[in-house]
């Protein structure tokens, strides 16, 4: 199909209301909520180690506004709004051994064992003492204790929850291969969650979760990757060959996927996007060639396109979500606040006194991370079934720290409406909200489908630069595509016709981004689709920066190379003017120089959940 050059652009940078648009009353009545799905406490094993005390109930009063203490010492309280929901989600291998050692009202608290575990000598040694205690019988690491500690994380969820103005959730991580955050839709109490002590296989996980559906306990699961961290090789992703069943067992209980938290993104990568100019962002490390085509979102957006075609199931049908994975009580979200150990000298943003420089510093490889992610979640109130709901619809956005509210609707017949009613309504009634599906059957003759995407910026971070589509879809050559294999042969990296027929028949994917809405009216080049550069720029001396950007962006985008005989995905990526980094902001408040080997500015973002379109 021929190309129409710039595609459809239209009713673009028109200013959002400070309110979020009205919906008619046929349509949902919803609302952008924020919060984390990923924070830790002393119940985790590794956040004891690290000197960590704080327990589940001081995680929710910090998200409610209360004050924390900081492992260093210090007190750390939330900037700006509070969260609207928060998950507390310590690791259920040997969940609050540890930490029922410092309670009083706790039956170990004068166990035999107690100062022989506490006289620990870093985690992997604690690790290996409560091991073997489990081994030897020991009734502190036996399944009674846990069970222990799980009731009382449940309960504090049920004492903070309040339904219509704040949620909490009940869940824990799953830390076995490729870690998951499992998160509950109600306050049910099981005797035990389901560990990698239980089995390091995701496969069985989900077959835990089904049983508990049967049972009429409904719970979901959301990996997280760590950007370039070790959950992201290759054997972890699936540690077999999927089956239909299990696909179709992925698809249902892992609909959204963590792509950033603190220790950076996992959304793209810019060796596997080359001609994404904005996929250099949060990463943790160099790319690891082990990891083959890798396993970022975006790739894995590509793969599961590619396994539908050969499954007719698409287990890689994944939303947006963001997390702090802070493991010290309190998510950090704004990069002016950052702490990741103690002190600035140990994490890399002042070099010591007695150097004097940054002459022959070490960078400790946690300063590429940054601050917190958030989940922003469209609901119609803020219970726990409502959110959840709206999980299991994939309706969710991820945001890098910043309350960017985003919102993307796709479908084949709203162009035709556009003037009769507000983008909500239009969009529900019409067509499909983020996380939703088109199909080819409602084409009726609509050439390519049209998208209404819009964002609202945090008004106590930077203004907008640009709204994009990035756009991948199950291609062969030409027109000048970026090309990666859907699952690539480990250990090789896809720039070409690079195959493993036994896992897709071949089946390629492309990619493409494209700038849909610019700040200062500009328009996007017809011809590269780019935002032209708006001038914002930070002066480093005191952090200020230029009054350039948007409050909110709109466009009306309709894909001007669309081919409706190949399976694609569209979400939007919301993107910030530059501000200061954590690092900068520490040099700037110490009197130094910011660290030449670390980023000194960072554009803050969003990610909406895709719409996923099916010939």
């Amino acid at each position: 199909m021929a190309a129409r050059a710039g595609g459809l652009l239209v009713a673009l940078l028109a200013a959002l209301p400070a309110a979020l648009p009205a919906a008619t009353e046929e349509a949902p009545r919803r609302q952008a909520y924020f919060g984390d799905l990923h924070l830790h406490t002393g119940f985790s094993l590794d956040a004891f180690a690290w000197s960590v005390r704080v327990t589940p109930d001081d995680a929710y009063r910090f998200a409610k506004g209360e004050p924390l203490r900081h492992r260093d010492g210090s007190t750390i309280r939330l900037r700006g709004p509070l969260l609207d929901f928060l998950a507390v989600t310590d690791h259920a291998e040997f969940l609050g051994v540890a930490a029922s050692l410092l309670d009083p009202s706790n039956p170990a608290f004068e166990h035999p064992d107690k100062e022989d575990v506490l006289s620990y000598a870093g985690y992997w040694d604690l690790r290996g003492k409560v091991e073997k205690l489990r081994r030897d019988g020991s009734s502190l690491a036996a399944p009674e204790a846990v069970a222990d500690a799980w009731r009382r994380s449940v309960d504090v969820a049920q004492r903070h929850n309040s339904p219509g103005e704040f949620t909490a959730f009940v869940g824990y991580e799953f830390t076995g291969a490729l870690h998951r955050n499992v998160i509950f839709r109600g306050g049910d109490r099981i005797p035990l969650p389901f560990s990698a002590l239980d089995s390091q296989r995701p496969q069985d996980l989900w077959n835990w979760l089904d049983k508990l559906r049967e049972a009429g306990v409904e719970a979901l699961a959301i990996p997280h990757m760590s950007s370039n961290f070790y959950e992201r090789s290759w054997h972890n992703v699936d540690i077999e060959r999927l089956t239909r069943a299990q696909a179709e067992q992925r698809n249902r209980l892992e609909p959204l996927l963590e792509i950033y938290q603190q220790k950076g993104s996992s959304a793209e990568h810019p060796m596997l996007s080359p001609n994404d100019e904005w996929a250099n962002f949060g990463i943790r490390a160099t790319y690891d060639r082990r990891d083959g085509v890798g396993a970022y979102w975006r790739t894995l957006l590509a793969r599961g396109m590619a396994f539908e075609a050969w499954l007719d199931v698409n287990p890689y049908r994944q939303g947006a979500a963001g997390g702090s994975d802070s493991h010290y009580g309190g998510g950090q979200y704004d990069e002016r606040d950052v702490m990741f150990d103690r002190g600035p000298q140990r994490r890399g943003s002042v070099y010591p006194v007695e150097l004097g420089g940054w002459e022959g510093v070490r960078t400790p490889l946690k300063a590429a991370g940054g601050s917190g992610g958030l989940t922003g979640i469209w609901a119609e109130e803020n219970t726990r079934q409502a959110l959840f709901d709206a999980m299991r619809r994939r309706e969710t956005f991820a945001t890098s720290g910043p309350r960017i509210t985003v919102r993307l609707f796709g479908g084949f017949d709203l162009a035709s409406h556009l003037a009769d009613s507000d983008d909500a309504a239009l969009g529900y009634l019409h067509g499909v909200a983020m996380g939703g599906m088109l199909n080819g059957s409602d084409r009726r003759g609509q050439e390519a489908p049209t998208f209404i995407a819009w964002a609202l910026r945090d008004n106590q971070s930077g203004r907008l630069q640009r709204l994009q589509i990035v756009k991948g879809e199950l291609a062969s050559e030409g027109n000048g595509w970026l090309y990666a294999t859907a699952y690539a042969v480990p250990g090789r990296l896809a720039r070409g016709p690079v195959r493993d027929y036994r896992e897709t028949g071949g089946a390629e994917t492309r990619e493409r981004v494209y700038d849909v809405a610019c700040s200062e009216g500009r328009l996007p080049n017809p011809n590269t689709h780019r935002c032209p550069d708006n001038g914002a720029g930070v002066d480093l001396t005191d952090c200020s920066v230029a009054d350039l950007g948007a409050e909110a962006l709109r466009a009306v985008w309709t894909d001007p190379e669309f081919d409706p005989d190949r399976r694609s995905y569209y979400y939007l990526r919301v993107l910030e003017n530059p501000s200061c980094r954590w690092s900068t902001w520490d040099a700037l408040r110490h009197g130094v120089p910011p660290n030449p080997a670390l980023p000194a500015t960072i554009e803050e973002r969003a990610w909406s959940s895709p719409i996923w379109y099916s010939p």
